[in-house]
């Protein structure tokens, strides 16, 4: 999961405020040190944090409790909402007919970052091509073609060719029919004015829709700078921050960016093309703190299954009506919509699993769960309580494998049903997640 350590650290402070005896001053200022504390180790600026820290403070103090809300859940909805203010605005890319242009710095990510946007809209029902004008990587051109290739998306380019605001211009009118042009232009290992000139040039000629800065996670609170620099010379209107699965300095990222006045538009999260995640502060937060973020799997779901399908496994989470049969479909679906640990950090009542557990170990034990759970009656799919040890092994020989296996599925069904009852009882986060879920029938509508 991005920003894991944040996450836990984030979670453990929900899990004080709800263990709590009383909340009081003393609560107050000790979760307050301890958001802090997490802030600081994921790069989160210092001014920051500590303005961050002061509103929460202040509001805990002196902001009056809303209707049918307990004070426990009114502190969980202001530390959620200064949070995401701390995120800054979100951006937004729309499905529709237009020319992107992709800049930025060498080893930031935009030839792996033009593919996955590539996906992303192609998958929306749009027709992409991509211009390959990086004139100054000798490996860029090739690249960029082996992505195209993997998703069917058209690549122009001209092999050896050092002027890129002739391949710009050549390849627009290549795909002059298309309706999604996405440029990736040169890098270099600073902000020289040699790229500075090239980019205007290919700029100038493209007259690009979007001008989208991709930008490297792991610079941490460096990204503001470098973001607000581009931003002045050559007026992005549009941030990608990558790689952010992978650095410790994601938070520094993220907050730094977010109050350049360039919106992020989306997040990096892995290395594989369908690795790309509209960027909403709101629903970030919301993930790290553990109470899922519906809308985003809902988007992943859709590429992979049934619309309806996809609602009502939504809604059946939600109701709080979770047997293996649920479980079982759950898993089925989410299967073809990417990692596990990825997948479960979108549910509400799932937190990121351990750092030490094996990405590939969860796939394995997934699919031995479904082996299982097809050994299984339908009696005992919709009432877990009756697996007693007779039916424990009469299962286990029917699945082809161990007792052990069995009862390690229902620990996980336990688990899991008592995170999501115990999350679903919370008033404030069942109102979130409402309110996730009216937002994207909005969206749909």
């Amino acid at each position: 999961m991005v920003l894991e350590g944040l996450g836990e650290s984030l979670r453990s402070v929900l899990k004080k405020i709800s263990g709590s005896a009383n909340v009081d001053e003393k609560l107050v200022k000790e979760i307050t040190r301890d958001i802090q504390r997490a802030l600081l180790q994921a790069d989160v600026n210092v001014n920051m944090v500590l303005q961050l820290s002061k509103k929460v403070e202040d509001r805990a103090k002196n902001e009056k409790i809303p209707p049918g809300a307990s004070l426990k859940e009114h502190i969980i909805k202001i530390i959620y909402e200064e949070l995401t203010a701390l995120l800054g605005e979100a951006g937004a890319l729309k499905k529709e007919k237009q020319s992107i242009m992709l800049v930025g710095l060498y080893g930031q990510g935009k030839t792996t970052t033009a593919g996955k946007l590539a996906r992303y809209l192609s998958k929306r029902g749009l027709t992409v091509g991509l211009i390959a004008a990086d004139v100054h990587r000798p490996a860029a051109f090739d690249q960029l073609l082996q992505i195209g290739q993997d998703i069917k998306v058209p690549v122009f380019g001209i092999r050896g060719e050092k002027d890129a605001v002739k391949i710009v211009r050549e390849g627009l009118k290549q795909f002059e029919n298309t309706d999604v042009k996405i440029i990736d232009t040169s890098g270099r290992h600073s902000l020289e004015q040699d790229l500075i000139d090239e980019v205007k040039h290919a700029e100038k000629v493209a007259k690009p829709d979007q001008r989208i800065l991709v930008l490297d996670a792991s610079v941490g609170q460096q990204a503001g700078a470098q973001a607000k620099a581009f931003h002045e010379a050559v007026n992005v209107n549009g941030v990608i921050l990558t790689k952010l699965d992978g650095t410790a300095k994601g938070g520094g990222a993220l907050s730094a960016v977010g109050h350049t006045g360039a919106p992020i538009i989306f997040i990096g999260t892995g290395e594989h093309l369908e690795d790309l995640e509209t960027f909403n502060p709101e629903r970030f937060v919301s993930r790290l703190l553990g109470m899922g973020d519906l809308h985003t799997l809902l988007e992943r779901m859709r590429e992979s299954i049934d619309e309806k399908k996809a609602e009502e496994t939504a809604r059946k989470i939600m109701s709080g009506h979770f047997t293996l049969r649920e479980m079982y479909e759950q898993m089925e679906m989410l299967a073809d919509v990417g990692p596990l640990k990825r997948i479960m950090s979108m549910l509400p009542g799932f937190p990121g699993m351990r750092k030490d557990v094996d990405p590939e170990e969860l796939q394995r034990k997934l699919a031995r769960f479904h082996v299982i759970m097809d050994s299984m009656t339908d009696e005992e799919l919709d009432n877990p309580k009756i697996i007693k040890s007779s039916r424990v092994l009469r299962v286990s020989r029917g699945a082809g494998v161990e007792q052990r296996d069995v009862r390690e599925l229902l620990k996980q069904y336990n688990l899991s049903r008592k995170a999501v009852k115990g999350f679903m009882g919370n008033r404030q986060i069942r109102r979130q997640l409402m309110k996730q879920m009216k937002d994207q029938k909005t969206h749909d509508d």
